[in-house]
């Protein structure tokens, strides 16, 4: 099975010069017991390009994510290379992987207001101020001016959404997983979020997996379906 790609807007030189990235995952492999989860994945996932993940419950997707932004369960093992760029991730902690990934569940934090949620996902080193212009900035894009002190409790679905997905990309990650993170909202809300998401992800030109149980999710036709003990694409 060739590696999944598709021609991107950007030019190879484009990217060089703008420090954008290929996620490459090279003959991956996850085993549980001795019994592997899927047969070897080879897969280039390009900037700004968005591959959807699917299969049946069980077959591995979750897990896949998982092993990519290194936080695989110490019961499985992993073959094969990961890389992302020109650095190899096998052995780097996940905290230093610069991948983000966005769940079903928002995981916001209900003590801390828009502002504090958002504010997490800064590095340490900027002021205050420094924060309090990102986050602001951030929140106009998402249509969401003067939410920075608005209670995670007082939000609805689709603006508790926007606000994750705004603090994994304030910490400038180099790609992005996506875990089926639109399965809980209504079909309305789900087109309007899925849209911005994709967006955003366009518009930073970085390489995104998504794992999803519905076709309607998928940006385009690259799909990478995962079955137990087999892979197809």
């Amino acid at each position: 099975m060739a590696p999944v790609s598709v021609v991107q807007k950007q030019t190879v030189n484009e990217r060089l010069t703008d420090g954008t990235m290929s996620l490459i995952l090279d003959s991956l492999q996850i085993h549980l017991n001795g019994s592997e989860l899927f047969s070897p994945v080879s897969l280039t996932v390009e900037p700004g390009q968005i591959v959807t993940v699917m299969g049946p419950s069980g077959c591995g997707k979750s897990t896949l994510l998982a092993s990519i932004c290194g936080n695989l369960d110490p019961g499985f093992s992993l073959g094969g290379t990961i890389r992302l760029g020109d650095r190899t991730l096998n052995e780097v902690p996940m905290e230093n992987r610069k991948i983000g990934i966005l769940f079903q569940d928002d995981l916001l934090f209900p003590h801390l207001d828009v502002f504090g949620n958002m504010a997490f996902g800064l590095p340490s080193k900027m002021t205050f101020e420094q924060k309090q212009q990102r986050i602001h900035s951030a929140l106009i894009m998402a249509d969401l001016n003067g939410f920075e002190k608005r209670d995670i409790g007082t939000l609805s679905g689709g603006q508790k959404a926007r606000v994750s997905l705004l603090r994994t990309l304030l910490a400038e990650p180099e790609a992005i997983l996506l875990d089926e993170p639109f399965s809980k909202l209504d079909k309305q809300l789900r087109q309007n979020v899925r849209e911005f998401v994709f967006n955003q992800i366009t518009k930073l030109a970085i390489p995104a997996l998504l794992v999803t149980h519905d076709i309607d999710d998928a940006p385009d036709e690259a799909i990478l379906e995962l079955r137990n003990g087999t892979r197809h694409a």
